[in-house]
């Protein structure tokens, strides 16, 4: 797909990303949708609303109803496209720098859009192929309120909320100033959690930190961790559809560990889960303990959602699956990453342990990531050359499901570009960090000398 990448299209707002553009894909997904009505939401980025409009402005356009749900988070967009069974659009981007803004498109079932009908309304865009309704066929526009209060409601209903209560827990919150600052606070206290938080205000610039809940960027977390004696430590990305970690020393969880502490207590025998190219081996192993069967995919929702919903078809028990990025789906709730619900059924695992003791088996592994910028598509081609090559010459057969993932036995690199920014990205994971951040910078000296050569 050349608009839609690994979770939906995304770009500096004003420069890549246009009003016009969002007019467009709003009036391809009307056209290939030929629904009566839709939903427009978005996240706290200053540039929501003018997008928000024009998405609006695309879909009436073309004949269809539009439910304006205001600022929400991505999961309660996609629990009020479910209820209403009607498709959204959501203006968002997740976890991108504040100059960025995205589309998320939503289906009827309130699912993100599969591939296939991705590249459908791609192919209408494209081809300005759009069903524009007469003078007096337009659609028109109504603002809906509660939606941030209908889905903490479908939270509560959804999750252990006894057993988290009895744990008497104080959790260290942190939503980033994303729209997870309109809804978990309230969530987590109605769990009987004492809440504290930071970065607390819904703020499209982003004052606090930046959206992508990574360990560099969530200092103030972990200072809270500390300063307030609390069991936990959450955050959130920008529309709150991740959730990541720390323990009660202030320590940072990463995300893969976190991934394999809930799948352990959700998979059984025979259980079947899915996961991205760059995952973690601790995954692998809570796999291989437990019986499951694991599926690996290109990186992205997008791709995952795919492939959940054919082995869901196909008969198999999906119980979880995601990244560890904090992006966890539990298929049997909802189909969506939603952080607070990952951040819900962490908690539950509290009750019985801290969560040092919770992630303890899942920490003997080290990772080591470097995200290297490109200026124009030569500089790209030019490291995606150098790394294919460093692949071919390598010890060991390259995995190319996507990018290239080299796999040692005791260690693994995979080096792939970002499908939502400027980027090539290097993973690396090893039991030893010396032997992971050795893997990483082998590949990184590779890309770095292609730029100058």
């Amino acid at each position: 797909m050349k608009v839609f990448g690994s979770s939906g299209t995304r770009g500096v707002a004003g420069e890549q990303l246009t009003a016009e553009f969002v007019l467009r894909v709003a009036k391809a997904a009307g056209t290939v949708w030929g629904t009566e009505r839709a939903a427009v939401a978005r996240d706290t980025r200053t540039t929501g609303a003018m997008f928000a409009n024009a998405a609006d402005a695309g879909l009436t356009a073309v004949g269809t109803d539009v439910d304006r749900l205001g600022v929400t988070p991505t999961p309660a967009a996609v629990r009020y496209a479910e209820a209403e069974e009607l498709p959204a659009v959501v203006i968002t981007a997740s976890h991108n720098p504040p100059e960025y803004n995205g589309v998320k498109l939503v289906g009827a079932d309130g699912v993100e859009l599969p591939v296939a009908d991705l590249e459908r309304i791609e192919q209408r865009l494209l081809g300005e192929e759009f069903n524009i309704a007469n003078w007096d066929g337009v659609g028109t526009t109504r603002r809906v309120d509660g939606v941030n209060d209908d889905y903490v409601d479908d939270l509560l209903a959804n999750v252990d909320h006894e057993r988290i209560a009895d744990a008497d827990l104080t959790v260290a919150l942190d939503p980033g100033h994303g729209a997870g600052a309109l809804t978990s606070p309230e969530f987590f206290r109605r769990l009987g959690c004492d809440i504290v938080t930071v970065n607390g205000q819904p703020d499209g610039h982003f004052p606090g930190r930046e959206p992508e809940p990574v360990e560099e960027n969530l200092g103030d977390l972990a200072r809270l961790v500390r300063a307030t004696d609390a069991d936990v430590g959450i955050a959130h990305d920008g529309d709150a559809d991740r959730a990541i970690f720390f323990d009660e020393h202030g320590e940072y969880v990463e995300g893969d560990a976190s991934l394999a502490a809930l799948a352990t207590e959700a998979l059984s025998a025979g259980d079947s889960t899915v996961a991205a190219v760059n995952v973690s081996q601790r995954l692998v192993d809570v796999c291989e303990a437990v019986g499951a069967e694991l599926e690996l995919t290109p990186i992205g929702a997008t791709n995952i959602i795919t492939r959940i919903q054919e082995l869901q078809a196909a008969g198999e028990r999906v119980p979880i699956s995601g990244e560890g990025n904090g992006g966890v789906f539990f298929p049997d709730f909802r189909l969506v990453r939603d952080g607070a619900f990952i951040a819900a059924k962490f908690l539950e695992l509290l009750a019985d342990a801290p969560v040092s003791e919770v992630i303890e088996p899942y920490t003997a592994y080290a990772n080591v990531r470097r995200n290297l910028e490109y200026e124009d598509e030569n500089e790209l081609t030019a490291m995606l050359d150098a790394a294919e090559t460093y692949a071919r010459e390598a010890d060991v057969t390259a995995e190319t499901v996507d990018g290239y993932r080299l796999d040692y036995g005791d260690a693994w690199v995979l080096v792939r570009p970002s499908g939502t920014e400027p980027k090539v990205r290097i993973y690396a994971e090893a039991r030893d960090r010396g032997r992971a951040a050795e893997l990483a910078d082998a590949v990184e000296a590779e890309l770095e000398t292609s730029r100058t050569a």
